[in-house]
This record gives C-alpha cells, sequence and structure tokens, in this order.
C-alpha cells in the first residue's frame, strides 16, 4: 500500500528539492554561522548576542541592573524523502527565547533562559508508514517526540542556575547547557540538551583545563521535559537486546546520577583530554583524545587519536534481563583517527573509527551525539559493535566573507542486521555523503546566520528486502534549511 496523499503532496511552508538547489546556488554565490553540532570539548554557544563583561558590582541591585540580555530566533525546515513506495515527510518549526544573566556580585552569578516552538506547517507525524510499520524519525525531533500532536505548548525552561566565580574558574549549581564527548548539545533540531547538576570548571592551572560534574536529571534534545537519569533512556526508541528480542528498558531502569570529569592539557603545540563517565547501575567509560598538529608554512597538518572503553556496572539498570540498558558483563572498545591539513582557508581530514567485536558501543541517543571523528550529521554508530568507519571532510572558506562550504562521504560496514548482539537497531551498511552551506550575514542583518544541510545515505548490505530494515534508515535523503537571528 502506498502512502496518503496527505503524506507525499508539499504545503505552502515545505521545502521542495527544486528550491533546495536554488537554495544551494544562492549561498554558494554569496554566502560559518549556524552550527548543527558542535565539536567536542567546545565551551557551549548557544546564546550569541551581545555580552557584557563587568567587575564585581559589589551590589545585588547592580548585579540585577549591569545584567546580560539575549535573544534568540530559530526557523528550522526540513523535508525526509524515502525511496519506493515508503513515506515522505516535511515539517517547518519556528520559535525564539530569551535568557537573562546578572553581572557578579561577589563572584556569584545567577542567569534563566527559556524557548518557545511552534508547528508552523507539517505532514502528520504520528502517522505510522504502512509497509515499514514505523513512524517519521526526523521532523518530529523538531517539536515533542512523546507528543507528535503537539503543535502549539512546546516550551521549556532552559537555564536556571547560580554560578560562583573564582579569578578564571567557576562551579555551575542548576539547569545549564555542558558540552562533553558523552551528554552534548546535539544541536541538529530546534533546542540542545540540557542538564541538570553541578558542573565545576577550573581553568587557573596553566595550560590545563579541569572540568566535570555530578549530574541528576537532563531534558533532552526534541523533549519539552525534564526527566531523571533513568527516566531519559529510552524516549528515542530502544532497538533490540542481544537475543534479538525488543528491549523493555524504557521506563524501567534504576539510574539516579552521572559523574564525569574531564581533564585537557596543552603540551607544545598538542592538546590531549581524558575523560571518565560514570552512569549510576549502568556502566563506565573512558576516554583518551590526542589532537596533534605540526605547522607547515601557512597552514599545518593535523592528527587525532581516540580510545573509548566501555563496561557494565552493576545490574545494568534492572535485575530482570530483559529490562536491562546494558548486561553487566558487557564490555566495548572504540578506536578512532583522523589524518588532515588546516590552513586559513581549507580544513580536509581522513577519518577512521572502529568498534570492535567485543560488543556494542553504547551510549543513550537521548543524551548526545557520536564523539568520533567519522561522525556526520544525520546519523550515529552507537548500538553497534564491529564496525568499520571511513569519511573524508573537506571545507572551504568561500569567497565572500563569513560563508563556507563542507562536503563529507562516508563508508560505514555495519554487522548484518539479523547480528543483534552487535546491531542494536537493525541498521545495515551505507555510504553517506552531506553538503552543508553556512553564511553569517553582517551590516543591517548582523546576527542573521543560515544554513542548508543535505544528507542523503545509500544501504549497500543485504536488508532482507524488509522496508523496516530501509525506512528512514537507508535509500533516504535528508534536507535541513536552518535560519538562526541573534541578538
Amino acid at each position: 500500500m502506498r502512502p496518503t496523499q496527505s503524506m507525499k503532496r508539499p504545503l505552502i511552508f515545505s521545502i521542495s528539492p527544486q528550491i533546495i538547489i536554488a537554495l544551494f546556488a544562492f549561498l554558494g554565490s554569496l554566502t560559518n554561522g549556524v552550527a548543527q553540532h558542535q565539536e567536542v570539548p567546545e565551551k557551549p554557544h548557544m546564546w550569541k548576542g551581545k555580552s557584557k563583561s563587568f567587575y564585581d558590582t559589589g551590589a545585588i541591585a547592580k548585579a540585577f541592573q549591569y545584567g546580560t540580555l539575549q535573544g534568540h530566533f530559530r526557523y528550522f525546515s526540513m523535508n525526509t524523502i524515502n525511496e519506493g513506495g515508503l513515506s515522505d515527510y516535511y515539517a517547518n518549526s519556528g520559535g525564539g527565547g530569551i535568557r537573562y544573566e546578572t553581572a557578579p556580585y561577589r563572584g556569584l552569578q545567577f542567569a534563566v533562559s527559556g524557548f518557545y516552538i511552534f508547528n508552523l506547517h507539517s505532514s502528520p507525524l504520528g502517522v505510522i508508514d504502512t509497509l515499514a510499520f514505523n513512524g517519521n524519525r526526523y521532523e518530529l525531533g523538531l517539536f515533542d517526540i512523546e507528543d507528535p500532536e503537539n503543535k502549539k505548548d512546546l516550551d521549556r525552561l532552559e537555564e536556571f542556575y547560580i554560578k560562583y566565580n573564582y579569578k578564571e574558574s567557576h562551579i555551575t549549581f542548576g539547569r545549564q547547557l555542558i558540552n562533553t564527548p558523552f551528554i552534548n548539545l546535539q544541536d541538529g533540531r530546534m533546542r540542545p540538551t540540557g542538564v541538570e547538576g553541578v558542573w565545576f570548571n577550573i581553568l587557573d592551572i596553566p595550560k590545563t583545563k579541569i572540568e566535570g560534574g555530578y549530574l541528576w536529571a537532563v531534558s533532552p534534545r526534541s523533549t519539552v521535559r525534564w526527566y531523571y537519569i533513568g527516566e531519559s533512556l529510552g524516549l528515542y526508541g530502544v532497538g533490540v537486546n542481544p537475543d534479538g528480542t525488543r528491549s523493555g528498558y524504557s521506563g524501567h531502569i534504576n539510574s539516579h546520577y552521572v559523574a564525569s570529569l574531564g581533564i585537557h592539557r596543552d603540551i607544545a603545540k598538542h592538546r590531549f583530554h581524558i575523560w571518565n563517565f560514570h552512569v549510576d547501575n549502568l556502566f563506565n567509560s573512558t576516554m583518551f583524545q590526542a589532537d596533534l598538529n605540526f605547522p607547515k608554512g601557512n597552514g599545518k597538518f593535523i592528527a587525532g587519536l581516540q580510545a573509548i572503553k566501555q563496561y557494565g556496572i552493576e545490574n545494568g539498570g534492572n535485575d530482570t534481563v530483559g529490562l536491562r540498558y546494558i548486561d553487566p558483563n558487557a564490555t566495548s572498545s572504540v578506536y578512532s583517527a583522523r589524518l588532515g591539513w588546516l590552513d586559513p582557508k581549507n580544513q580536509v581530514t581522513l577519518n577512521y573509527t572502529r568498534i570492535t567485536k567485543e560488543g556494542r558501543y553504547l551510549m543513550p541517543r537521548e543524551w548526545g551525539r557520536d564523539p568520533f571523528y567519522t561522525f556526520m550529521p544525520r546519523e550515529r554508530n552507537e548500538g553497534m559493535g564491529d564496525v568499520h568507519a571511513i569519511v573524508a571532510k573537506y571545507t572551504r572558506k568561500l569567497p565572500v566573507n563569513h560563508s563556507q562550504a563542507t562536503l563529507m562521504l562516508g563508508h560505514f560496514k555495519l554487522p548484518d542486521i539479523r547480528n543483534f548482539a552487535l546491531n542494536k537497531y537493525g541498521f545495515p551498511s551505507y555510504f553517506q555523503a552531506n553538503i552543508d552551506l553556512r553564511h553569517q550575514f553582517l551590516g543591517t542583518w548582523t546576527g542573521l546566520e543560515a544554513q542548508i544541510l543535505y544528507a542523503h545515505k545509500w544501504g549497500v548490505a543485504n536488508d532482507y528486502d524488509n522496508p523496516r530494515y530501509q525506512f528512514n534508515k537507508v535509500d533516504v535523503s535528508n534536507i535541513s534549511f536552518v535560519l538562526n537571528y541573534h541578538f
């Protein structure tokens, strides 16, 4: 049975392929601006409006009087086009938010921010495809994945914290935005992932940064609620257990906190990172990363190496096997590397990731994107074992100021979709190509940023002619057009 006409017909706010091609040409001819994700461990910059730096005011009233007010408006249009008779989708979302942070008073600062979202126009995002027996994957993430019919009541208190500053270091208590290899903004929809807890940054040791904290709640991207740690797992889909039965851990995980520590050290022209990430009752992951730089003329050769070791702990989230997130005896290992060249106009890298046969690499998708060098927007390799991924990336700054284009090509060799022990989500091997165009406006339109992202995936493995393993996974195109305005 083919999709209904309402699923296929583009409405007034949807972006057709012809319009996308025209926008590519437009931005390419006149167009670094709107990032859909940040490189780890970059500092989050979700609010880019004017900011002020004041000495300690010495008075509470002046701390509020000289505070900083920032705003952000966002428009996001997305289309997914599946091959054959599988359903296509589109959605158009708009929203805005305000952030306020006081000036310091005896080292203390208070901040609050919130954001609202509207579904301006979309296909029916709650409709199940009649061939694949599955629903929308991408566009629903612009709104509330728990309520596909919610189009107006989409608002979230995003930040609400008290921060204490001592010299260059600080500690923050409350709801906040952080960026780590395992919990990060994953800013590829309307709003990013937020966390609640205590987070510190020690910045007064020469050539060293130490950060970490204790977190007890998270508000994942594509949701409007805040969830306790165990409660947040399973919002994005659960896949299958290693024996092929459907995972039942959603709503059944006993986990109360995340404890994390990261140490960053500059040695000569190189930077080294060590992270430990401990999730109560679930698993522990340790990561080492080295980013190496070798200057040559007006540019430099760059290289990188990542290694991640993960093992299950305690009962994996639940005493009942079918309700666990991870087997307590599970282990996995990941290695990722890159080589490349960077100069003022170009960056080109060749990247490789190997997840060994030892077991699945698991990390809640609700908390962030993959930290691997081979990461490409619109897909992940979490939930896999025995993976070989190779990705070439090229970024070119265009002749017009504040414009850039990025091309990514990747091949991802995954286990057979029926190898449930190493393929949690039934994903076949695939090729992927991304084209990413960005422009940051100046003059009258200072603060406005634009991005077009086109991603296409080709299946290159046996899918057993089952639409379930094709729909929104392979032989699919995803097109995004994003406008941000910061003030």
